[in-house]
């Protein structure tokens, strides 16, 4: 399909989450994210390929340092509320870094979290790097902005657990896991908040081999851990 100045205007603009807030759309780039996007129930607006438009339009339209093949421009959906699942899901406190956010939804993909519940100061999940990050699994895993203080309480109140990670917390690898309920991670810096602190009934650590002089896990990696101890219970 050809593009028209005023579309690549409008694509070039969707670099800004501004301009992705006001047009309810975003880009995804590469083969693979965008027939993602085609097999998903997101509305997909349009698709451009190099080949079609040429290099040189391409370019302008790419959110990539090396433009892709083929760009889609997506509607993003109607924003999700918190509605409360049984089953294992996710919340991310305070995850800024669009890299993180992107994998740590591409990891609940791959262990079979259907919902991920994010803090109103998250990253923008819209963000390019987010959707490159989530290989795709943007697309299948829910996410929803929600009041973590408030969606563990109703948690708990529903008689489900919620864990976090923490440097005093008890062993990862010997406590008993529950197949379903609430796991919190928190920024990269600092960890989980003291009022969403404050409603986890379930403290965990990653123990560290003996001898390791790392300080930290990096919040995408200590994730991956986490789910895939719950999954191989």
């Amino acid at each position: 399909m050809s593009i028209t100045q005023a579309e690549i205007k409008r694509i070039r603009s969707l670099r800004e989450k501004k301009f992705r807030d006001a047009y309810g759309l975003f880009v995804v780039e590469g083969e693979k994210l965008v027939q993602e996007a085609l097999r998903s129930d997101f509305r997909v607006e349009g698709v451009w390929r190099r080949e079609e438009i040429g290099d040189a339009a391409m370019e302008r339209i790419s959110q990539l340092s090396s433009p892709s093949p083929v760009l889609a421009v997506v509607a993003r959906p109607e924003a999700a509320g918190p509605v409360l699942e049984r089953g294992l899901c996710l919340a991310l406190d305070g995850i800024r870094d669009p890299g993180n956010l992107g994998t740590i939804i591409r990891t609940a993909d791959w262990f079979g979290v259907r919902t991920v519940y994010l803090s109103d100061d998250c990253a923008d999940l819209y963000n390019p790097k987010v959707i490159q990050a989530s290989m795709g699994s943007i697309f299948r895993v829910r996410a929803a902005e929600a009041d973590l203080p408030e969606l563990c309480r109703r948690v708990r109140e529903a008689g489900m657990p919620v864990y976090g990670t923490f440097l005093d917390g008890r062993d990862l690898y010997r406590e008993a896991l529950s197949a379903e309920g609430l796991v919190v991670m928190g920024n990269e810096a600092s960890g989980i908040r003291p009022e969403v602190a404050a409603q986890v009934d379930r403290r965990l650590l990653i123990p560290a081999a003996p001898g390791s002089g790392a300080e930290s896990l990096n919040v995408a990696t200590a994730t991956a851990v986490v789910l895939s101890e719950f999954r191989r219970r």
